[in-house]
């Protein structure tokens, strides 16, 4: 398994940018030690969950609320906002005294010094219940566990099975290990057998793009908490996708035409203009019902390294709201290895626990290819965790795709771009502290 034992350090020196500031112990109604939560004592009391949607997952929510409530006799109040309006509505209602008991996150550095500690609740131990890789994102370098992975993403291709038959060309199996040259070769092929304009399809993301940075051994941001971009290897990396953009192996006007906005592949794919989309398991539950052709998951293709790239969400609970405690245990009843497993179920969420990750999850349908991303864990270098945990990593990604535009539109070359996404990230990082 990538997700070695070194990654304890790797977590420590990663967060320690984001630990700068790291949570303190605001006057509010939260402990300042140990406690001891009693479920039984929450009768009548109420709290509330801000929390945002990435859609199936909210009807499966609602069937573990009210789960919660029958068994502890609390009043869950669900309070549903875009996730772009996430994080200013929170800021706000910190600000003015009404924050809520609990909320579903990218990050809970931005609420640093507001935050519960988990441990303070449920013993140091708790945090030996999810992953190394998922906890990442949730603890300082001290270890205190300030959020609680909830679901996980990691990237990896979908391919149109039923393209691939009519080329004659196997689907890759679960335990295929092919090179980018390789799967792009199969890809071309079967576009080519199929009259389909583009032989790959990818979201144009800087989370997805790190997906191929990690293949050729390279992160944005390294285990240290700063500048991981190798120069070389990002040169190969960004070169090998530039190449498929100016052969139109990947659509080049697709990718321009995004500027510097995330942009989803997911139509290119279903309308059968490319026999392979890179993206992640969030799309199961939507392709399931939507997709016109057979379709199936498989193994992210390798060049150093193999695996994904992760993604992670996560609940934090407030010191200041009404019922720190109450919301201390929610998140713990939350994330209880058959609550947990019954969320993911519903709503194609990777599980972030080490039982269930170990074990895989049965999942109502799609379930081969859920566990195809599940295995995609495993072997996804531990340095891509960290990366992802840092808090400067959105505003790296984002750098990643407004340079990489001036590459693909002919304005700079790859190695240029490199060069002044260094520097960007350096300054990013600083500016995260």
């Amino acid at each position: 398994m990538r997700l070695r034992a070194r990654l304890v350090g790797l977590i420590a020196a990663g967060l320690l940018a984001a630990t700068a500031c790291a949570p303190g112990e605001p006057e509010s109604n939260a402990p300042t030690g140990p406690v001891s939560v009693d479920f039984k004592s929450f009768q009548g009391k109420r709290l509330t969950y801000v929390y945002f949607t990435d859609g199936p997952d909210l009807d499966a929510t609602k069937t573990a609320i009210a789960g919660f409530e029958k068994e502890t006799g609390a009043t869950v109040d669900l309070q549903v906002v875009p996730f772009a309006q996430l994080n200013t509505a929170l800021q706000a209602r910190i600000a003015s005294g009404t924050a809520p008991e609990v909320a579903r996150v990218q990050d809970w550095y931005l609420y640093r010094g507001e935050v519960i500690n988990f441990a303070d609740y449920f013993g140091k131990s708790y945090a030996d219940e999810f992953t190394d890789g998922a906890l990442a994102v949730t603890r300082d370098k001290e270890g205190r566990l300030y959020a609680v992975p909830s679901d996980q993403t990691i990237n990896g291709p979908f391919v149109n099975a039923d393209a691939f038959a009519k080329a004659g060309v196997p689907v890759p199996n679960p335990t295929d290990k092919r090179t980018w040259s390789q799967f792009m070769a199969d890809a071309t092929k079967v576009a080519q057998a199929n009259g389909m304009p583009f032989a790959l399809t990818m979201d144009v993301s800087g989370n997805r793009l790190s997906t191929i940075l990690s293949h050729y051994g390279t992160t944005l941001i390294g285990a240290d908490g700063q500048v991981g971009l190798d120069q070389a290897k990002a040169e190969q990396a960004l070169g090998m996708v530039n190449d498929l953009l100016q052969t139109n192996k990947l659509s080049k006007d697709f990718w321009l035409g995004a500027g510097t906005s995330y942009k989803g592949g997911n139509e290119a794919f279903l309308a059968g203009q490319a026999p392979v989309y890179l993206s992640g398991p969030w799309q199961v539950g939507s392709f399931a019902k939507s997709a016109p052709f057979t379709w199936a998951t498989v193994p992210n293709p390798c060049a150093a390294e193999c695996g994904g790239f992760p993604g992670m969400k996560m609940m934090v609970a407030f010191a200041r709201s009404k019922e720190p405690t109450l919301g201390a245990a929610f998140v713990q009843w939350m994330n209880r290895a058959e609550n947990q497993r019954e969320i993911d179920k519903a709503a194609f969420w990777l599980p972030t626990r080490k039982d269930l990750v170990a074990a895989g999850v049965q999942y109502p349908s799609r379930d081969a290819d859920m566990n195809t991303f599940i295995r995609q864990i495993e072997v996804t270098p531990s340095v891509d965790f960290v990366a992802a945990a840092s808090p400067a990593f959105t505003g790296a990604a984002n750098a990643l795709i407004k340079e990489f535009a001036k590459v693909v539109a002919g304005q700079e070359s790859v190695a240029t771009c490199v060069t002044n996404l260094r520097a960007q990230i350096a300054d990013i990082i600083k500016a995260s502290k």
